[in-house]
């Protein structure tokens, strides 16, 4: 069944997102993950993100507790070469749907943790998050990753609370610089998340980007 929402005020107008969210591919039947079989194909994710999902470098993002939604649908991209990111390209490029789900089925079992944000750019990063820049065209964030960083699994709205700074920052850095996905037309080739996300991060000055980092990193 397709399901509808609604976005934030973009650009002077409101935008509608009507997004067929729906795990089934032209008929076909949707790819239900195994979370025990995906603890076992983890274990090559583990050298970078961890044994649980938590990262262990900050420049890499911990996949504890993201929706599997979300977590099938970039690896898929990362297969097919749409998301362009060196390291995980060639990971994913041996993936099958069914190894996409139940490692998407894992992660989103595990807890996440993480480190408290710089305290000296937190304030400025919720502010920003909490009731973004309307002079500016710049939505909340919470509009669509919640109040608590917690997303939206079948809208594919990812959670982002306990993320790295650093790794919030260099991907909110590739959205603003068309540098993410590959494009078409100096379009991102991918979907109307992703064009909103482009939108808002090209109006972010660094130092915000910093501060909304930072911010994300120790919301709980």
């Amino acid at each position: 069944m397709k399901q509808f929402f609604w976005v934030s005020t973009i650009g002077g107008s409101v935008l509608s997102l009507i997004l067929g969210v729906s795990s089934a591919v032209a008929g076909e039947a949707p790819v239900v993950g195994d979370a025990t079989a995906g603890a076992a194909k983890a274990v090559t994710c583990s050298a970078c993100h961890g044994v649980n999902g938590m990262s262990l470098s900050p420049e890499w993002p911990n996949l504890a507790g993201q929706h599997h939604e979300y977590t099938q649908q970039q690896l898929g991209y990362l297969k097919s070469g749409v998301r362009v990111a060196a390291a995980m390209n060639p990971m994913a490029a041996g993936l099958s749907v069914q190894d996409m789900a139940d490692l998407a089925s894992y992660f989103e079992k595990q807890t996440p943790t993480g480190l408290e944000g710089d305290a000296s750019l937190a304030q400025t990063g919720q502010k920003l998050y909490r009731s973004g820049i309307p002079s500016r065209n710049i939505p909340s964030c919470m509009g669509c990753h919640g109040p608590n960083g917690r997303g939206n699994g079948p809208a594919k709205w990812p959670q982002i609370r306990g993320q790295n700074a650093s790794y919030v920052a260099t991907q909110l850095s590739h959205y603003a610089e068309n540098a993410r996905y590959t494009s078409v037309a100096g379009q991102p080739a991918v979907d109307a998340n992703a064009e909103i996300m482009t939108t808002i991060a090209k109006r972010l000055q660094p130092d915000e980007i910093k501060a909304l980092a930072a911010y994300v990193q120790g919301l709980r």
